[in-house]
């Protein structure tokens, strides 16, 4: 008898707020087109194969999805995709979405949006999503906010008035945490991070695990790919790591972030059936102490990519 595929559940689970997902998630980012994300005039994806991956997904165990209704392309929205697939959703779904950035109809990044503004990019993600609710919404910060706690705050009044369930903020440093920490609770950080980031993004993150606040780490596989995905040639200490466990460079990426610490959640987006079955798998990678060490310590680009909205 074979055994079946690795799921969502091999990597452990986290509490977000009050709901519990599986640490191994998925972002929705890649799926609305080819080539590079988030650009204007990007390629449509292949719808059905989108949606094919989506459900899928969700099939081997993933109960988290990052999404927003700035990851879009001609003809295809992220949400969208995400509804058709989906709905109606299953009761431990938690779908997170994001707001700050702002694009216009040809996907030209425009002004982030104002406190007064959140509200309508919140109503939104709910018609999209076709939600009475959101799960978890993260503020993305941008260079533009004058006052992290006066965009949070429009957002913990949307909370009160049960628009969105628990609160999260992407693109922060301590203090900004801090910021808004002091005007509602944050569930989690989402923040640029892996293999290659500087000292100050590690220590970030444990310390968002000493206050039990979730790190959701973006790009950890691209790295200075950003939304090109993967590009130029994986560093050999990566790719001896990979070879020791018969993993590819891209699960050891992976398994190197899930095991920073449990509050750890990995959303890696694709929209290869192939690619999201391997991501999966490598929740179950467990690499050794020294492993753990060494990759650490490898120099890189940039933990956070500043003015650069996902």
């Amino acid at each position: 008898m074979t055994a079946g595929p690795v799921t969502a559940a091999a990597a452990g689970t986290w509490t977000l707020g009050d709901l519990v997902v599986n640490r191994m998630g998925f972002g929705a980012m890649r799926l609305p087109q080819t080539g590079r994300a988030l650009v204007a005039g990007a390629a449509p994806s292949d719808r059905e194969r989108a949606i094919a991956v989506l459900r899928r997904a969700v099939e081997l165990g993933v109960n988290h999805i990052d999404t927003a209704a700035f990851y879009f392309s001609p003809l295809r929205s992220a949400n969208e995709l995400i509804n058709t697939a989906l709905a109606p959703y299953p009761g431990d779904l938690v779908i997170a979405t994001k707001v700050g950035p702002s694009r216009d109809a040809s996907g030209d990044w425009a002004d982030a949006a104002t406190p007064g503004q959140l509200r309508g990019q919140v109503e939104e993600n709910l018609r999209q999503l076709g939600r009475d609710h959101l799960d978890l919404v993260n503020l993305r910060v941008m260079p533009s906010m004058a006052s992290v706690a006066e965009h949070f705050g429009a957002l913990a009044e949307l909370r009160d008035a049960g628009l969105i369930r628990h609160l999260g903020i992407s693109g922060v440093t301590p203090g900004q945490l801090a910021e808004a920490q002091a005007v509602a609770p944050v569930a989690c950080v989402q923040n640029r991070y892996g293999i290659g980031a500087d000292p100050e993004a590690h220590d970030f993150v444990d310390a968002c695990g000493r206050q039990g606040v979730a790190f959701v780490p973006f790009f950890a596989i691209a790295g200075g790919g950003g939304g090109a995905g993967v590009t130029g040639s994986e560093h050999e200490e990566v790719q001896a790591v990979a070879r020791a466990h018969g993993a590819t460079p891209a699960q050891v990426r992976l398994a190197w972030t899930l095991q920073r610490g449990p509050h750890v959640l990995a959303i890696p987006g694709t929209g290869n059936p192939g690619h999201l079955a391997a991501n999966v798998a490598a929740g179950a990678l467990r690499l050794t102490p020294e492993q753990m060490t060494r990759l650490g310590s490898l120099p890189g680009g940039p933990a956070g990519a500043p003015g650069v909205a996902r």
